[in-house]
């Protein structure tokens, strides 16, 4: 795979020589020629031998510090390398759906190989002048995301929680929603998790029939750290395809963006670069930014991203989770102490935010029931401290309403996952928002205060509560 050299004989100025080799990182020498970060150089004697630029640092003769991105094998010291004089490009179109690539285009659903009429570079600017922006809120079926974080078509959310609290299933039932329901466009990056979760989604969006809908793009964390860091970008790259010749609304998934963090930082380690405090690389702002900035709406169509953040230790505090959370118009947090109470999705739904809460987004009713749920959430955290100490008994009349309308609030937000139903033996549940939003104005207005809190434990509406 030369990706893109051109056939025309090339001038010795553009040729240069492996000078040594650091496990995933080689240093190349080049005569005359300047090249350019992020360029493809190949193999002389064998152009399937990729490596690509990551630093330029000029002595007498251009030093050139690169990745290996295929045919480690076959590279030796004083092994002649030309320029190609382009980023590395990918098979791009409509052939791409139902499909799953890596980050060279290559299939791994032991298909055939994609065959597309052009190729596009991973690495594309953005044309801030045609960027725009929308104040449409799209329905999920999740009742604590549509209610408490609700997504707005072309802007981000995130899912941050730490290990085993339920971020991948919440992103994948989001997912299967939008695109079973509302027959959506879908691209999705696997970025350094499981190979069996990957399987998993695939098998899965396969047998409820939207994988026809779908792109799949893995690099799983068995690859080597120059093949991870560029899964985000090639889904960025495909997203643009369809937004900007098809016109097509698009989503883009991203599982886990903060193995891109740290793949960045492999990388970094590895060509020898001095970390910052935390020990990040120093160029982890500018790296979440070149993709992030990338999945953007123009006047053509919008990419709408929802992303699943690790936050390790359970510390969202952390640098690398930080560099991250400004990007999010909807921040969803996953508790661990509420996956252990049993509540799922364990959504922390005080800490959790979203810019559409607004009266000009969503409706005034819904903003109103907002502020009104939040307020009651906030009382029945001091409540349930005092309550663990005295006894709920000792509470105030109406403290104890507030401490039962919050608590039946909290049960009500959780919800049966479609995806999950082969584990739990529990049918899924899509809730509609106005339903949703029903059902909290009965609790907070008292129509239900005569019916115990447990019975709102994964109920899909009021009604059920009849049954």
């Amino acid at each position: 795979m030369a990706n893109g050299l051109k056939n025309e004989k090339l001038s010795k100025e553009e040729e240069g020589y492996v000078r040594a080799v650091h496990g995933e990182v080689v240093e190349i020498e080049m005569y005359k020629s300047s090249p350019f970060l992020g360029e493809i150089l190949v193999m002389k004697e064998n152009p399937d031998v990729l490596l690509e630029i990551q630093r330029v640092s000029i002595e007498q003769t251009f030093l050139c510090f690169c990745v290996v991105l295929s045919g480690f094998e076959k590279l030796y010291r004083g092994a002649k390398v030309i320029r190609t004089k382009e980023l590395l490009k990918i098979p791009i179109g409509k052939n791409l759906l139902g499909r799953v690539i890596d980050v060279f285009g290559n299939p791994l659903d032991g298909l055939e190989p994609v065959k597309t009429e052009e190729k596009w570079p991973v690495y594309r600017n953005v044309h801030y002048a045609e960027v725009s922006t929308g104040k449409e809120v799209i329905e999920t079926g999740i009742k604590a995301v549509d209610f408490f974080t609700p997504l707005i078509k072309g802007e981000k959310i995130g899912f941050f929680g730490g290990a085993g609290v339920g971020k991948t299933v919440l992103l994948v039932e989001l997912m299967h929603n939008i695109v079973f329901y509302q027959k959506q466009l879908l691209v999705f990056a696997g970025l350094g998790e499981r190979i069996r979760e990957g399987h998993e989604l695939w098998e899965t969006l396969k047998d409820v029939g939207v994988l026809p809908h779908s792109v799949l793009i893995y690099g799983q964390m068995d690859e080597a750290a120059s093949f991870r860091v560029k899964v985000g970008f090639v889904a960025a790259t495909v997203a643009e395809y369809f937004r900007d010749v098809d016109k097509q609304d698009t989503f883009v998934f991203i599982d886990n963006i903060y193995r891109f963090v740290q793949a960045g930082n492999e990388l970094s380690m590895m060509l020898g670069e001095v970390p910052s405090e935390g020990g990040y690389q120093t160029t982890l702002q500018s790296e979440v930014g070149k993709l992030e900035e990338r999945l953007v709406s123009t006047k053509n169509a919008a990419i709408t991203s929802i992303q699943a953040i690790y936050v390790p230790a359970d510390d969202i505090t952390d640098p690398g989770v930080q560099a991250i959370l400004p990007y999010f118009d909807s921040s969803v947090v996953l508790s661990r102490e509420v996956a252990e109470e049993g509540r799922y999705p364990a959504i922390d739904l005080l800490a959790s935010s979203s810019v559409a809460i607004d009266p000009k987004v969503v409706s005034q009713k819904h903003y109103k029931l907002f502020l009104e749920a939040k307020k009651i959430l906030e009382q029945h955290k001091n409540l349930e401290e005092i309550a663990s100490i005295v006894g709920e008994a000792e509470l105030s009349v109406e403290n104890r309403t507030i401490y039962h309308r919050a608590k039946k609030l909290l049960n009500f937000m959780t919800q049966n996952f479609s995806v999950v139903e082969e584990q739990t033996g529990k049918k899924g549940q899509y809730i509609k928002k106005e339903d949703t939003v029903k059902g909290v104005e009965d609790i907070l207005t008292g129509k239900v205060d005569h019916i115990p809190p447990e019975n709102f434990l994964y109920i899909e509406n009021l009604k059920d509560l009849e049954k």
